[in-house]
Formats: structure tokens, C-alpha cells, sequence
């Protein structure tokens, strides 16, 4: 009975949010930046942010993408969505996490660090060789599998 007291404390003073992660795709490599946050701080992350009302899937992984680093990206599209609670922070929280994967709509393009408060700095990384630590909830995602460069079908 204990348990279920907590849960249900930790419930109504918990918030739900929704973040849009994207796959950003160079090649064989995957856009990550450091963490400046006070969830996963120092933590290498794809570019992700807030999912705002009325906005689409798709329309907030080019919004972020375009406020993070100044990329223009376009072949926007779900690869998947994972749930996420917070529970040992000051404040517990879930996130539902919706992957995306993008291309850059211009290959030229090089990322901006466009909110240095946010983030130290953005590479390009090849997917079997990831920087370390990665925040957990897009190190889970990894660890079962996760892969966000297209299969190819052989004929």
C-alpha cells in the first residue's frame, strides 16, 4: 500500500511531455550533440526538443533542427517512439519520445551550435561508433536495437 501511495503522489506532481527526436543523416554518420541540461548533463544526444501544440511530427524535428543548428532538413519521417519516466529528479517527469529521421536538404550545410545554453557543441559520428556517455534514454534505445539508417533490401 506504501508503493501505491508514492506512485500516486509522484503522479499528480509529475508532468507528461512529448519531445521529437531526430535522426539527422549524413552518409553513414548521425548528427549528436553534449547535453547542457539539467536532464543528462554532459550526456551526447540526437537534436530533440518540445513537441508544441498543433504542430506535427515532422514539422517540430524541422523546427528544432533549424533552432539548434541552423539545418534545413527534408525525407522526414517516424521510425519510432519509446516512453521515458524520470523518476529520481527533483521534479519526476515522463517523456514520450517520437524518433525521426531526416536528411539534410542541403548536404553543404554544416550545423551552428545556435543555443550554446543548450548544448556544447554538435559532430557528425558514425553509428558504430558513438561518444560516450549517451543519455540514457537514447542509450536504451540503442542498446535494444535501435538503428536509424534504412535497411536495404537485397533483390
Amino acid at each position: 500500500m506504501e508503493n501505491d501511495t508514492v506512485a500516486v503522489a509522484t503522479a499528480a506532481s509529475a508532468s507528461i511531455k512529448v519531445a521529437v527526436v531526430v535522426c539527422l543523416l549524413r552518409g553513414d554518420k548521425v548528427l549528436i550533440g553534449k547535453r547542457r541540461s539539467s536532464l543528462g548533463d554532459s550526456t551526447f544526444s540526437l537534436p530533440s526538443g518540445h513537441l508544441e501544440f498543433g504542430e506535427s511530427f515532422e514539422e517540430c524535428a524541422a523546427r528544432e533542427l533549424k533552432e539548434e543548428t541552423g539545418l534545413d532538413i527534408c525525407s522526414i519521417e517516424l521510425l519510432t517512439v519509446t516512453n521515458n519516466l524520470f523518476l529520481d529528479e527533483a521534479k519526476p517527469s515522463q517523456y514520450v519520445a517520437v524518433f525521426m529521421r531526416a536528411v539534410l536538404a542541403d548536404p553543404s550545410q554544416e550545423p551552428q551550435n545556435i543555443e550554446p545554453e543548450f548544448c556544447d557543441g554538435w559532430g557528425w559520428y558514425e553509428w558504430d561508433n558513438l561518444p560516450k556517455p549517451l543519455f540514457w534514454p537514447f542509450e536504451r534505445v540503442v542498446q535494444n536495437g535501435f538503428n536509424p539508417f534504412p535497411r536495404l533490401n537485397s533483390c
